[in-house]
């Protein structure tokens, strides 16, 4: 018998439902599945329904039977990865460097739940600090700026860029770069980082 939390750990994975997929894409019942695999249409069918997990041979001989491997079974579903929803309650601001004075610019990260990400997405609010006190920064890849609200000055490689909200920008954040308000109204920013 398996403790509540292995059967969890273990339905996530839907093995039943990814098996009864693969027998029914090749139009076999479970009695024609059991002749293949040497296992009963009742065993079959308390793995097809959630109600057996089955042990490592027993999925291989199934896996066997249909030309794929245990990965197919046991791999994180794909589909369930697809979708990444952040709600605003749950996202977390942060300066732009923990424990700085005169910080530039907060952010929340937009897709934090994503699971293998291919960009990284910020929602910033940026501040009225001096161009003398905006600390450039640099990293891999290349970064998009929407301007939300507001006016931003954007420093690229010591060229400077006023961007109001509405204007965008795109640029190797290679090169080292800083932001800054200007003005006293609140200026905000959705930025897409790629590696």
């Amino acid at each position: 018998m398996l403790s509540a939390t292995l059967e969890q750990g273990l339905r996530v994975y839907a093995i039943g439902d990814k098996l009864r997929g693969l027998r029914l894409s090749k139009n076999m019942g479970l009695v024609e599945l059991g002749r293949h695999t040497g296992l009963s249409a009742a065993l079959l069918s308390k793995i097809e329904r959630g109600r057996l997990f089955p042990t490592l041979p027993t999925l291989l001989r199934i896996a066997l039977v249909f030309g794929v491997g245990l990965e197919h079974f046991i791999a994180g579903d794909s589909k369930r990865n697809a979708v990444a929803v952040v709600r605003k309650r749950d996202r977390q601001r942060f300066p732009e460097k923990p424990g700085a004075k005169d910080v530039s610019f907060f952010f929340e990260s937009l897709d934090f739940t994503a699971v293998e990400r291919r960009l990284n997405a910020y929602y910033a609010e940026f501040e009225p600090v001096t161009a003398e006190k905006a600390r450039p920064h640099q990293h891999a890849g290349v970064e998009f700026l929407y301007v939300l609200k507001g006016q931003l000055a954007l420093r690229v490689a010591g060229d400077d860029f006023i961007l109001d909200g509405g204007d965008s920008v795109y640029f190797h954040s290679t090169r080292p770069h800083s932001y800054r308000r200007i003005g006293a109204r609140p200026c905000s920013a959705l930025v897409v980082s790629v590696p």
